[in-house]
């Protein structure tokens, strides 16, 4: 796999679930299931979103909500098929959507 692809990012909280699965986990197995070449889940140390609270880590170190960012890579298409598929889990997840060179 090599030349133009696209990046999907999927930016959702850390404790937000998907009938009772962390929601990032069931978006990962969705789309591994729509065959999606790869995807990689990393959490966030700190951020805010449309409302401008801060998700950072609370207390103790106990997550307070901290953004969770998926990223998955394939052609524009398959990955286009899949958000369109997906828009019951996605509802809440901010997507974006962003041109990619694999080398």
């Amino acid at each position: 796999m090599s030349g133009p692809r696209k990046v999907l990012l999927i930016v959702v909280k850390e404790g937000d679930t998907w009938e009772r699965t962390p929601l990032y986990v069931a978006i990962v197995h969705r789309l591994r299931h729509a065959g999606v070449a790869g995807a990689t889940v990393q959490s966030g140390i700190m951020g805010f979103g449309r409302h401008h609270r801060i998700h950072h880590k609370g207390l103790f170190g106990v997550p307070d909500d901290r953004p969770t960012t998926i990223m998955a890579v394939d052609e524009d298409e398959k990955l286009r098929a899949f958000v369109a598929d997906s828009r019951d889990i996605l509802k809440n997840a901010m997507t974006l959507m962003l041109d990619a060179e694999l080398l």
